[in-house]
């Protein structure tokens, strides 16, 4: 599978990019101009085809993520909101803890939200922010037995073993980041910063709907234009290798790209490994809602991108090593 390599090279080119290099920037910018209006000559020679491609971005959503995330996302939120005030005396450990928690069971981009905000409240050095942004990054536990494990590889034993490789990783990561970081001056954090808001529900609520419309947006948009580019290049190369058809999925939109592997190789014997790697690969949707999320609170992705590298090759690799 290719994939992994195609993956590499994207994460790295938004690496350089998040450097801002002023020599580069005309060079990226003229990318992304062409881009948009090759996007948008498919869009107008394939309608058809961009609508069964928005339609099925929507179903993938709704009944993929949409169930598991939305509960989450406002429980976890209202939770932040209501023990702000506790967290003023709180240890660097218990708040790497608490984060790494509710990251790890609301799911991406839960993670970032949280990080996002212990930082704007004043609880986290900005420092400490980037790296645990990077840390704190997991797939909902509920998307990965119930959708990916029981719904598609019927196979509930698959889903604890992935979620136990990622979080081992994940977690020799974040240990190594407290003994990195505890003598770092804490922010100071007042009342102020930390208030108990008059209706947390409330406002739970209102800052989960955005990340929703965020998450649900690029989820439908990708799919659309997996299927796009997918049905382009068919017309364009009869010949074309399904495992090409694949890896467009699977690198922009990893929920449709699990989905289709899942579906077309049921009985493959490395079947297991080849959904490992989709999902600690991610796709491009999801590490451009981490991406929207973290410009808007000013962190820096270069941590973030460093640790989804190291463990493309790490998680994979262990689980081949020892399961296969």
């Amino acid at each position: 599978m290719f994939s992994p390599f195609t993956h590499i090279l994207i994460l790295a080119f938004a690496y350089v990019n998040d450097k801002k290099l002023k020599r580069d920037d005309m060079m990226i910018a003229t990318i992304q101009i062409l881009l948009c209006i090759l996007l948008i000559l498919l869009l107008l020679l394939f309608p058809q085809t961009a609508h069964t491609g928005t339609d099925l971005g929507l179903q993938l959503f709704m009944e993929a993520l949409f169930p598991y995330l939305l509960p989450y996302l406002i429980l976890t939120q209202w939770l932040l909101r209501l023990t702000a005030p506790l967290r003023t005396k709180t240890k660097r450990a218990s708040l790497y803890v608490q984060a790494y928690v509710i990251s790890a069971l609301g799911g991406y981009p839960t993670g970032a939200t949280t990080i996002v905000y212990l930082k704007n409240s004043g609880q986290l050095h900005p420092k400490e922010a980037n790296f645990l942004l990077a840390v704190c990054h997991a797939p909902s536990p509920l998307f990965v037995l119930g959708f990916v494990s029981l719904d598609l590889l019927q196979n509930n034993t698959f889903g604890w073993l992935f979620l136990c490789l990622l979080h081992s990783f994940n977690i020799c990561c974040l240990i190594s980041g407290y003994f990195l970081f505890r003598k770092t001056a804490p922010p100071t954090i007042s009342v102020h910063n930390t208030p108990l808001h008059a209706s947390p529900f409330s406002e739970s609520i209102k800052e989960t709907a955005p990340t929703l419309l965020l998450v649900g947006t690029t989820v439908i948009f990708f799919t659309a234009i997996q299927t796009i580019v997918q049905k382009s290049l068919v017309e364009l190369v009869p010949g074309l290798p399904q495992s090409l058809e694949f890896l467009i999925a699977a690198v922009l939109e990893v929920t449709n790209g699990i989905k289709m592997t899942i579906t077309t190789f049921p009985s493959h014997p490395y079947l297991p490994l080849f959904v490992v790697i989709l999902l600690t690969m991610q796709s491009v949707s999801i590490h451009l809602q981490i991406f929207v999320i973290a410009k808007s609170a000013k962190l820096s992705v270069r941590p973030y991108i460093k640790f989804r590298l190291l463990s493309i090759i790490v998680v994979p690799t262990v689980y081949a090593l020892f399961f296969l």
